[in-house]
């Protein structure tokens, strides 16, 4: 059985959030190919970074944006040691909607034992 990491005391295990950084490096486009349901990966920066970031990328590998920092400042140090969390996305907007609030994810940390699905 995997060791499974528990989340910083007063932190949920299943949230929602935006993503932010959608209207920087083309991400806007690569955000058109996003649909409600989509799994989307949630990747961390490394220790040595100068601010805290979890970058949400498309099932592909491309990044689309990153959580607020808010959420990145605790769930970031979360992942880098070793916990495990997904996200789904539940609702994507056109280029009408701004881009701080396109797309909404839910997010769920891994918690339970290792047989628990994330």
């Amino acid at each position: 059985m995997r060791r499974i990491h528990p989340l910083p005391t007063g932190r949920p295990a299943l949230f929602r959030a935006t993503i932010h950084g959608i209207a920087f490096a083309e991400r806007a486009a690569r955000v058109e190919g996003v649909r409600p349901g989509d799994a989307l990966g949630l990747f961390a920066d490394p220790d040595d970074s100068a601010c805290e970031a979890v970058w949400v990328h498309a099932a592909g590998g491309d990044p689309l944006g990153h959580l607020p920092e808010e959420i990145a400042s605790w769930l970031a140090p979360w992942i880098r040691g070793g916990g495990t969390a997904r996200a789904v996305a539940l609702k994507v907007g056109g280029p009408e909607v701004p881009s701080w609030r396109r797309v909404v994810v839910e997010v769920r940390c891994v918690t339970g034992t290792s047989g628990d699905a994330p």
